[in-house]
């Protein structure tokens, strides 16, 4: 079994690259570009908060969330990082790679879902319901940082390793990119509504384009579950000849 393992190993790491590889870069990549999205889209549609719920005239401090609002919003979510790392790479290595970065993902979903539909009537319950959602999607978050470039790792040989994993990482600028584009996209299509200017529907147009923006983070997250799915566990996670015959069925 020890020298089945071995061989198992030495296949891996003198392999070619080939297309498997490529889309576990793809499934892996997909996975942070989502985590980027989701932790910085909250600073930019603070603003559209701050005009829904923050309308303090007597104070000049109309539309404006409160710096600790902002703060309490941000850091809830790397709490949730910081903790879901921890849980999310033991259980990586105990449960399997494949099910455990598929409950993370799931939970991005969940929690990207769920910051959006944090509706209540009074604004601290909005807030506090935005929070409790937002931590429980940086436990996703940090469930994924280190199951992606574990995943990666496994999966590449030894050559394209550390270029493989420098792909899988750069994806996070893109996704920093495509969250302020989503929000000056959906911000440009209500500002140009009809009726744009009233301040009723202003105000509605805010409430709903701020939890649009934190929604559509689950598409991404989503799509990456479907794909990972379809993905067997790593080879250097089994090292058998039996889990390289379904690899190769697979891709």
């Amino acid at each position: 079994m020890a020298r089945k393992k071995l061989k198992v190993l030495s296949a891996l790491d003198t392999a070619k690259t080939q297309y498997y590889h490529f889309k576990a870069i793809i499934v892996a990549g997909m996975g942070l570009f989502t985590d980027a999205y989701d932790l910085f889209s909250i600073t930019l549609i603070t603003k559209m908060i701050g005009r829904v719920y923050y309308d303090d005239r007597a104070r000049n401090r109309q539309y404006v969330t409160p710096p600790v609002i902002v703060s309490a919003l941000v850091a809830v979510a790397l709490l949730g990082t910081a903790i879901g790392q921890v849980v999310f790479g033991r259980l990586g290595d105990l449960k399997g790679r494949r099910r455990v970065y598929g409950l993370a993902l799931l939970l991005m979903v969940f929690g990207s879902l769920g910051s959006g539909f944090s509706i209540c009537i009074k604004r601290t319950c909005v807030l506090l319901s935005l929070g409790l959602f937002r931590f429980l999607l940086g436990l996703g978050i940090g469930g994924d940082y280190p199951l992606s470039s574990t995943i990666m790792s496994e999966f590449a040989n030894k050559k394209t390793r550390g270029s493989f994993i420098a792909a899988v990482f750069s994806m996070q600028g893109f996704g920093i990119l495509a969250s302020a584009t989503v929000t000056i996209v959906v911000s440009s299509i209500f500002r140009h509504a009809p009726g744009a200017k009233e301040k009723q529907h202003t105000a509605a147009a805010a409430d709903f384009a701020w939890r649009l923006i934190l929604m559509l983070g689950s598409v991404p997250a989503a799509l990456t579950y479907y794909w990972r799915m379809m993905m067997p566990e790593t080879a250097r996670y089994l090292p058998t000849y039996l889990t390289l015959f379904f690899f190769d069925l697979d891709f």
